[in-house]
């Protein structure tokens, strides 16, 4: 029998955090065996491999140590709460009409799209994802098993790609993503959002969170223009880590800085 507590996994992949435990481990074994112990060494060999063993020893375990804090900081019931307040912050911006219908792009584990449809019972969601071994843990039974151990009926999830998204032009009431575009290397991240929009209804609202940098997305504030220019109305780019969702000083340990939430009326 299935367990009837959602379980919307971790935005780190519990195998890159077993991996460096695992890696951190063999190398300080290796460490004592022939740095320490001098199995097989002596002299200058094994002063060498006592260095460099210790030196590879002490950075694998500052990362498995970072890697660690992140999942504990992302563990959607942990103490800190902050991949449910994210999700839920945007959730917040989030409002369905009557029997509207809304699309969350990059749905994962579906955490965002049942938050959304938990708000808004007189409509529906559709998650859409490409759920690619990059992260092996999500997919589309997943979503589906979290949506039944939530109560939430009115949502639909499907395989889709962001890149190029499976519907017609202006199908949706309201378009939303979190956290999804910075990671679809080589694609360029406004033409993205330009596409999500493509699917947004005229009228219809959206609300896009996303590591928004310079490096990743260019001028993010000209792009809100370029919007503007185009027709939308009430574009407004918010910095999610000044308070919104999450203090600055605990965005930069998380390497969350550049979180920004882009809204607007299309």
């Amino acid at each position: 029998m299935k367990s009837m507590r959602p379980d919307y996994k971790n935005w780190v992949p519990k195998g890159m955090l077993y991996g460096l435990i695992a890696g951190t481990a063999v190398i300080l074994v290796f460490w004592i065996l022939f740095g320490i112990a001098g199995i097989g060494t002596a002299g200058t060999l094994k002063t060498v491999l006592a260095v460099t063993f210790g030196i590879v020893s002490l950075v694998l375990l500052a990362i498995t140590c970072w890697v660690g804090y992140l999942y504990s900081s992302f563990s959607y019931n942990g103490s800190r709460q902050i991949s449910r307040k994210v999700v839920e912050g945007i959730a917040g911006y989030v409002e369905l009409p009557e029997g509207g219908v809304g699309l969350d792009v990059g749905c994962g584990s579906g955490a965002l799209t049942i938050a959304c449809a938990k708000r808004s019972p007189q409509g529906s969601m559709v998650g859409v994802d490409r759920w690619g071994k990059e992260y092996a843990s999500y997919n589309l039974q997943l979503c589906d098993d979290n949506a039944q151990a939530e109560g939430v009926g009115n949502v639909v999830f499907q395989k889709g790609d962001a890149t190029a998204l499976p519907f017609e032009d202006e199908t949706f009431d309201v378009v939303t993503s979190n956290y999804v575009y910075h990671n679809i290397v080589g694609a360029d991240k406004q033409a993205l959002i330009l596409e999500t929009l493509r699917t947004l209804k005229k009228g219809g609202t959206f609300a896009i969170h996303d590591l928004m940098t310079p490096r990743r997305y260019g001028d993010i504030y000209a792009f809100a223009d370029r919007l503007r220019a185009m027709g939308y109305e009430r574009v407004e780019i918010l910095d999610t880590t000044d308070g919104l969702f999450l203090p600055h000083g605990q965005a930069v340990p998380l390497s969350l800085e550049g979180s920004k939430l882009l809204i607007g009326r299309k």
